[in-house]
């Protein structure tokens, strides 16, 4: 479907694509976001992308430092922010699990964190590269990657200017302006919650917030639709059903070891049961992406190799610039050199580790990272990188690996940091492979050389590897995990899979319940990944995306009815969709950085709104937001 699409830049274009300048600002910049994103993630369990902030970053710079560095094209802008945002991805992965290695006692160095991020950050980029053909030529038109469009938009806008750069501009001003109100002086409620009647303990829940509301836009009504689906049921059902039968358990009910049930909220129950169900169906979920996409794979591989069989020939035709991807050759080089470090330096994996442990390690790491790298591309495509359940895919790493190692006897605290160091790897590996999917969306649709994108991304992994990796040992020493001040929940939650798989105790019946659930979404035909997404993922979450999915669909609607195409109305919305996404990213950066030079998150202005008022003037805001998109793009 991607082919009879039209690049913003034409692949005869006569620009290079790929620069010293555009490569070192993106380089420059992807460290300072990523060191803020490192301490966000730390502080809250979360990160965000940052590829829209340095897209408009780029587009700034560049434009300052004309009389400097000489005319810049809208190519190398794409390239400063594929490669700084590289960054954002690796602090994903180093957070989430390298602070559990501090919490057992071990002390890992800055070289051996920072080598374990370049080896995933690498094995992310190569596995992509025979993805790319599928999941964004020829998915052009059912995957948006709400990211990268918007990235992709913002450059254009700021490339052509007029009224597309009107739209995406006011979005940006409106999304930045909302989240300062909301994250720095908290003016109203960062979410809301209603409890619903009868159900026990049964909560909706929303964050009333421009990116999610631009996200459901982009994404439209059916995705929206059924990841809301995923949450509801795990909000309106599960949490009820056990509320309902453990109200008179008078002891905790496995997983839980303090709280008896009764005694739990709703966040409680969710973050002690539906996580592992969440899991589960992310897992299946999963697994069933990648047995559906494995034909296509082996098709890729196929077409790489038979286009090296004939380059090798001389018999090649010359591809356009627009559909050159790094070699295959590339990939299984890149994939045979982590493999031999990982095997042959044991300071990497554990310096007391046998060399069949090491070996049988670093098969793990490429099996799961190959299978997640597909998921994780696929699940940004629908909704975006800032939602990618990454935590999800790290767990189901630590359940299968820990598996194998309680098989083969290894179950001491070494078994225990080499299981954490595999899940490290592919953390990483999986949160790049949603980063560039973005990046090469965005250049998809500006018209960028694949294979310059690749080699940009992999100059940001190599070159941001080891900073990030000093900002998080740094922050260690500096507050210590575990601690108020840097509580690490998802490195904690890694923990404590680890050690229930080894120790025997965890609660597989949740996991397989939740993998249940994703076999009965593909029976009735409805996609297992976002309905299993929704699951593991807040409702909170979810419902914003539905609103912004609502009003898209009633936007066509009324087009069509109309007699008007409706793509030439929803392009507005598109358009407005992308700067809230900008506008909420750019703020989320500068709050994270001023989180990281004060040592402590916005403390506001102070304001205590009495009763219900705070989540009502949040309603009516986000309600105000949502139909200003409805008339901006009816109009």
């Amino acid at each position: 479907m991607g082919n009879d699409f039209k690049p913003y830049v034409p692949e005869v274009a006569p620009y290079r694509d790929i620069t010293f300048k555009a490569v070192f600002i993106g380089a420059v910049f992807g460290v300072i976001f990523g060191s803020a994103n490192a301490y966000l993630g730390l502080r809250v369990g979360l990160t965000i992308s940052t590829a829209i902030p340095l897209a408009v970053i780029a587009v700034a710079v560049f434009r300052l430092l004309t009389p400097l560095l000489g005319q810049s094209s809208i190519l190398d802008c794409n390239i400063a922010q594929t490669t700084g945002s590289a960054s954002s991805s690796l602090a994903s992965g180093i957070i989430f699990t390298i602070p559990a290695l501090f919490l057992w006692g071990f002390n890992p160095t800055i070289w051996k964190i920072g080598a374990l991020a370049m080896c995933g950050g690498v094995l992310g980029v190569l596995f992509m590269i025979p993805l790319r053909r599928f999941l964004i030529v020829r998915e052009h038109a059912t995957l948006p990657y709400p990211e990268g469009t918007a990235a992709a938009q913002v450059l254009i806008a700021a490339d052509e200017g007029g009224a597309k750069a009107k739209n995406v501009f006011l979005g940006l001003g409106i999304g930045a302006v909302y989240k300062s109100l909301i994250g720095f002086f908290h003016l109203w409620p960062e979410k809301i919650f209603l409890k619903v009647p009868v159900l026990k303990k049964a909560v909706l829940g929303m964050e009333p917030t421009p990116a999610l509301l631009g996200v459901g836009f982009i994404l439209g009504p059916r995705i929206a639709g059924i990841m809301v689906a995923g949450g509801m049921l795990s909000w309106l059902g599960i949490i009820p059903l056990i509320a309902y039968f453990g109200e008179h358990l008078p002891q905790p009910l496995f997983p839980e070891q303090l709280l008896p049930i009764a005694q739990m909220s709703a966040d409680q129950i969710w973050n002690r049961y539906i996580r592992y169900i969440g899991a589960g169906a992310v897992a299946v979920g999963g697994l069933i992406t990648v047995a559906k996409s494995l034909p296509t794979m082996i098709q890729s591989l196929r077409i790489g190799i038979k286009e090296l069989n004939l380059k090798r020939q001389g018999l090649q035709a010359e591809k356009k610039r627009t559909e050159r991807d790094l070699p295959i050759t590339v990939l299984f080089t890149g994939i045979i050199l982590v493999v031999t470090i990982l095997v042959l330096l044991p300071q990497l994996l554990g310096v007391h580790t046998s060399f069949i442990m090491r070996l049988i390690a670093s098969l793990c790491i490429i099996i799961f990272a190959f299978c997640f790298v597909t998921v994780s591309s696929r699940i940004v495509g629908m909704v975006g990188v800032s939602s990618n359940p990454t935590s999800g895919m790290t767990i189901v790493t630590l359940l299968g690996t820990s598996i194998i190692f309680a098989l083969l006897g290894w179950t001491d605290i070494l078994g225990h940091a080499t299981a954490l160091t595999v899940g490290t790897v592919v953390c990483v590996g999986a949160s790049i492979a949603g980063d560039i999917s973005q990046d090469l969306k965005a250049g998809y649709i500006i018209g960028a050389t694949p294979a310059r994108q690749q080699t940009s991304e992999l100059i940001g992994v190599i070159t941001s590897a080891f900073f990030i990796a000093a900002a998080v040992w740094l922050l260690g020493k500096s507050f210590t995990f575990g601690s108020e001040a840097l509580p690490a929940p998802q490195a904690v939650l890694m923990k404590t899979v680890i050690e229930g798989v080894l120790g025997g105790d965890l609660p597989w019946g949740l996991v397989l319940i939740g993998g249940a659930f994703a076999v009965v979404a593909e029976l009735l035909r409805v996609p297992s990944l976002p309905f299993a997404v929704g699951i593991y993922l807040p409702l909170s979450t979810m419902t914003p995306i539905f609103v912004g999915g609502w009003i898209r669909n009633l936007v066509e609607k009324m087009s069509a009815q109309a007699g008007t195409p409706p793509r030439q109305k929803t392009e507005k919305g598109v358009l407005l969709s992308s700067g809230f996404i900008a506008g909420e990213g750019i703020a989320g950066v500068l709050i994270a950085l001023y989180a990281f030079i004060v040592g402590a998150k916005p403390r506001g202005l102070g304001l205590h709104w009495p009763g219900n008022v705070g989540d009502l003037m949040a309603l009516a805001i986000f309600l105000l937001l949502g139909y200003y998109l409805f008339r901006k793009t009816r109009a």
